[in-house]
């Protein structure tokens, strides 16, 4: 049995967060642990507050874990405030044999809120992007990284290249927020890989960025390249997306289970 440890937030709606990543990792044949580092107020109109776990018990949390169990990937979201990346990387340091470690550096909701200290920016990329496998940055992240603007393909490449001089092995740029086709480059230090894949026409996105980085995480745990891991991450998220669903009055989830529901004859909508 695969082993992955997700580091984030909770989303209370069930479609992000700590809650997103263990039906990822579930859905895709691995056993899922986490460790919580926030507390969101959250439904499908948007992110309303947000709780910050103390970072002793961050700490102790991660402790635990490695303490008793392997673990054979780590996927880090959401880490809202200075002190608790500083837990994080004095909790992972310690751990002997690190695993493979996907990082996704969640800073913005999609309804506009901050769910990164804009003060903490810089000691995210000092304290864990060293110790990144893989970083996916979406293009607004990628922006408020480097301070530039990303607006086509060939600065989406130049982007990369500046990230991964930042620390992490290899660096994926999701180009969702450009027009047209949704086109991810991967960067694995040595070549550019473009993953392009046809917009499909829906609302109902909540949750993609944590969906794609633990579904990567997960196949990296199952001992896939970071190329094929990306391949397969894509093509699972797409299914999710595809069909999403409506739950509130907002922005709805992806559907991490649909393939399952629909061996088990369960009607998904």
């Amino acid at each position: 049995m695969f082993r992955a440890l997700t580091i984030a937030g909770s989303d209370s709606c069930g479609g992000a967060g700590i809650q997103a990543d263990l039906k990822a990792f579930s859905a895709n044949g691995v056993y899922g642990m986490s460790v919580i580092t926030a507390v969101t107020a959250q439904n499908t109109m948007g992110v309303f507050g947000i709780q910050d776990i103390n970072p002793d018990m961050i700490e102790a949390q991660i402790n635990v874990i490695f303490e008793d169990i392997r673990v054979d990937v780590i996927k880090i979201g959401m880490v809202s405030k200075i002190e608790s990346i500083q837990a994080i990387s004095k909790a992972l340091r310690k751990v002997k044999d690190l695993p493979v470690i996907v990082l996704d550096p969640v800073m913005i909701s999609k309804s506009g809120f901050n769910l990164l200290s804009r003060d903490a920016k810089d000691t995210l990329v000092k304290e864990l992007f060293p110790l990144a496998t893989l970083i996916t940055p979406n293009l607004p992240e990628a922006e408020e990284i480097l301070g530039i603007k990303i607006e086509t393909l060939e600065e989406m490449k130049e982007a990369a290249l500046k990230l991964k001089e930042l620390g992490p092995k290899a660096v994926l740029v999701k180009g969702g927020h450009l027009e047209g086709e949704a086109t991810d480059l991967l960067f694995d230090g040595k070549d550019f890989v473009i993953l392009k894949q046809e917009r499909i026409d829906t609302k109902h996105t909540h949750g993609t960025g944590c969906t794609l980085s633990s579904t990567i995480a997960a196949n990296l745990a199952k001992n896939m390249t970071v190329e094929e891991a990306v391949r397969c991450g894509k093509k699972y998220i797409t299914c999710a997306i595809e069909h999403g669903f409506e739950l509130g009055k907002g922005v709805g989830p992806t559907h991490h289970f649909y393939e399952l529901y629909k061996k088990a004859g369960i009607d998904t909508k």
